[in-house]
């Protein structure tokens, strides 16, 4: 009863009023500016915690609209740089133009990669649905071989990932291993929760024993747990991989894992185009649903 009436909440998102949205969903968006980024990613750090900044948008309607993207992600660099923090950036390829014109979405990547890589910092590319999955590891290789501080996410509910980290590893790529949060279909996507997660574990394994570089992305402390086995296994040391999470998840976890000595980063998204991220956040965990409703009607 409690899932009907959550996924009922969800499919009236659109007619909630967006302040609603945005009052359950700030902890986990920095807030609409590049300052509240800022400011959150330095609460962070104070705390050995480092961070992604993730300049919020994604499918450019028209070419125009990926400079605006340039622009805000080079100022992002800017503000990493001059204020020294322990940050890098994510960035949506569809954002800059994959959707539009192919060869344009690598230029404009290509400016934002090579700025970071003049200043030291690490770009990764973050992976969207299954339609753009081929067209974002073929781009992701071709920058790759001209800049190193360079990552791509590989999603673990996707059929074909075990494939693509056999291929990627060969370059010994950086990871951001997660669960992955589009809606799929059967024949592209796992629906079976327990084999997403061994999977998951599948990948790292996989991708440790090839020499990678994993940021091993979950909430979930049965993968969490199963990254400390593959630690072990694998013998590796703190700079070979890191634990990650999203903002304002399960913060008791977080402390947790920084306290046991592990490097752990934290997403942080921020901008004017919250919204979507909200949305879509809310859709992955619909028992967030019931925050929405105690919102509007001012429960405790």
């Amino acid at each position: 009863m409690i899932n009907l009436f959550n996924k009922l909440v969800i499919f009236f998102l659109p007619i909630i009023p967006k302040f609603i949205v945005r009052m359950v969903a700030k902890p986990y968006v920095a807030g609409p500016t590049l300052e509240d980024g800022i400011r959150v990613v330095k609460e962070l750090n104070s705390k050995g915690i480092s961070a992604t900044m993730d300049v919020l948008g994604e499918s450019a309607r028209k070419l125009e609209e990926c400079q605006e993207a340039i622009d805000d992600y080079f100022k992002v660099l800017d503000r990493i740089a001059a204020d020294k923090l322990d940050a890098n950036i994510s960035v949506k390829l569809t954002q800059l133009g994959l959707t539009l014109d192919r060869e344009q979405c690598y230029q404009n990547i290509r400016k934002i990669v090579d700025k970071a890589d003049r200043l030291g910092i690490f770009v990764r590319i973050d992976m969207e649905d299954s339609a753009v999955t081929s067209e974002t590891i073929e781009l992701f290789l071709r920058i790759n071989d001209e800049f190193k501080r360079t990552g791509i996410v590989i999603q673990a509910y996707l059929r074909r990932s075990l494939a693509d980290v056999v291929r990627l590893s060969a370059h010994k790529t950086n990871y951001r291993i997660c669960k992955g949060i589009y809606i799929e279909p059967r024949k592209v996507a796992f629906k079976d929760k327990q084999t997403v997660n061994d999977n998951f574990g599948l990948l790292v394994d996989t991708a440790f024993g090839m020499g990678s570089y994993v940021g091993i992305a979950t909430h979930d402390e049965r993968l969490y747990w199963k990254g400390l086995e593959l630690i072990h296994k694998h013998k590796l040391t703190t700079g070979q991989y890191e634990y990650q999470m999203l903002l304002g998840v399960d913060e008791e976890l977080r402390d947790i894992i920084v306290q046991a000595g592990h490097k752990l980063r934290v997403y942080v998204p921020f901008g004017k185009n919250w919204y979507a991220y909200c949305v879509r956040r809310l859709k992955e965990n619909p028992m967030m649903a019931w925050y929405i409703v105690k919102a509007m009607f001012g429960l405790r």
